[in-house]
């Protein structure tokens, strides 16, 4: 269907438009007639008609309304323009509206273009389409008279629609009845078979007519001007919403998988690290190392070999962990428990330096700088049996303090 033309044509390009330069042309009704971008129903168009008190080719450019209201309306009711804009050409022979139209009321459109709207789903989209050289369409149309209570005649119109074209159907599935040349607009205005009418009752499929988006407000009936034809990017934006869409799903696909690497490579970097509880490799197994290497290796392996010693003989850490105890000691206070506990570390701690040493030089000073502190620690005995011990003349048992000096 054809709901909305724009016509901005002036007056005396309309019937150039039509072919009619030669004949007579008569005016009717043209101080009514209004260009406009947005035209509508009820709104005041020219059309061109024959002529039939001028007896040869005469036409007359005649201002009317789009809608057609029949000569048989109540002249007490209000005419609809919207109820028949447009006739089905299908049909126009069977109704009789415009079954009595036919054989005299024949009459020419001619508009720069039509709207027609694509739905999608609750949206419309509207278009514009219109000839690529700019030339007007011309509709093929059908015209009547009504009288109202007043004694006004109302001359009215509507546009003939049929079957979209192959290069339309997307769009609509119908579309107004195009007349592309000189001899289908003679036909119309001028012929008298029914046959003839027929054969032009047909979709228009010439590669001339185009269309493009425009702005959805078109369908407000105030909204006229230059911007009702102005195209509009509706397939662009959609495409770059869309990119942008993908777009951040890859900037974050990205992030993860860089995330996923850095785990991966702490992942192997400490798969890799050497384990310093791990038993030394063989000769069979390593390769004859460098001089540099050997150096290296040198300081690393007292390390390894001292915690894998440690690490194969609990026994070892089990003496380390033992104090060494007065024999005639049987029973120690809460007191002196609590200092056993926290001088029974001090051989952890030793182990822990070692391993933390450069070289097994390092390893050797520092446990012959620890053996004094650690043969004075303690025996075990509070202050008060020591000094009991040192005045019992009866005990033999040697004591830290005698042995001290001795030396």
């Amino acid at each position: 269907m054809c709901g909305r033309a724009r016509c901005t044509l002036r007056a005396d390009d309309i019937p150039r438009a039509c072919h009619r330069t030669g004949a007579p042309v008569r005016s009717v009704n043209m101080d009514r007639y209004r260009p406009s971008y947005n035209v509508a129903p009820g709104a005041n168009l020219s059309v061109v008609r024959r002529d039939d008190g001028s007896g040869g080719d005469g036409v007359v450019l005649h201002c009317m309304k789009w809608g057609l209201v029949p000569s048989f309306t109540k002249k007490t009711e209000k005419p609809d323009f919207f109820k028949m804009f447009n006739a089905r050409s299908e049909s126009i022979s069977e109704k009789a509206s415009f079954r009595r139209l036919l054989p005299k009321n024949r009459c020419l459109v001619a508009v720069e273009g039509f709207y027609e709207w694509k739905k999608d789903g609750s949206k419309k989209q509207p278009f514009y389409i219109h000839f690529k050289d700019g030339r007007a369409l011309l509709f093929a149309a059908l015209y009547d008279c009504w009288e109202n209570a007043e004694g006004e005649k109302l001359y009215t119109f509507t546009i003939l629609t049929t079957s979209s074209s192959s290069t339309l159907q997307w769009l609509h599935d119908r579309m107004p009845v195009i007349l592309g040349d000189k001899g289908s607009m003679d036909t119309w205005l001028n012929g008298s078979s029914s046959s003839e009418f027929n054969a032009l009752l047909k979709p228009y499929e010439g590669p001339d007519l185009v269309w493009y988006p425009v702005t959805p407000a078109i369908g407000k009936l105030s909204f006229d001007g230059p911007e009702c034809i102005k195209e509009i990017k509706i397939w662009t934006e959609e495409k770059n919403t869309i990119s942008k869409f993908f777009s951040t799903k890859g900037v974050k696909k990205e992030e993860d998988a860089i995330t996923e690497d850095k785990s991966l490579f702490h992942k192997s970097v400490n798969t890799n690290l050497p384990n310093l509880k791990e038993e030394p490799k063989t000769e069979d197994n390593e390769g004859s190392p460098s001089s540099a290497e050997k150096k290296d290796n040198d300081s690393k392996s007292s390390v390894s070999l001292l915690t894998d010693e440690v690490a194969r003989k609990p026994a070892f850490l089990k003496v380390l962990k033992e104090e060494p105890r007065a024999e005639d000691e049987k029973i120690s206070s809460p007191t002196e428990k609590k200092d056993d506990n926290s001088k029974s570390d001090v051989p952890m701690l030793i182990v822990e330096a070692a391993v933390k040493c450069q070289s097994k030089r390092d390893y050797v000073n520092f446990l012959a700088d620890e053996k004094p502190a650690k043969d004075g620690i303690d025996t075990g005995k509070s202050p008060a049996k020591k000094k009991g011990n040192l005045k019992g003349n009866d005990d033999k048992q040697p004591t830290l303090f005698s042995y001290f000096g001795k030396r």
